[in-house]
């Protein structure tokens, strides 16, 4: 099954929190998952296991340096529209 879910992280006490929000979505991106950054959230997209594996590895990555507050939302009834051959996943 396909997943969407919609993710706000918010890095605590950090001088630099664009550092902690980049290395944040950068282990999301390395996995190969759709991932659409907005101002104050991302979407990700993909298989639900997948999707939960991989944001519980970038949390570790960041939990260890930093205290964060994390809002996700998620959702298998929003269909993601594939760019490259108009397919909805």
């Amino acid at each position: 099954m396909n997943i969407q879910a919609e993710v706000s992280f918010y890095p605590l006490a950090q001088p630099d929190v664009n550092d902690c929000i980049n290395k944040f979505c950068s282990v999301i991106s390395n996995k190969g998952l759709s991932i659409v950054t907005n101002a104050i959230s991302s979407v990700v997209s993909g298989d639900t296991a997948n999707v939960m594996h991989t944001l519980s590895e970038a949390i570790d990555a960041v939990g260890q340096d930093s205290k964060f507050v994390l809002v996700c939302k998620i959702s298998n009834a929003c269909p993601v529209e594939h760019k490259e051959n108009n397919q909805k996943l």
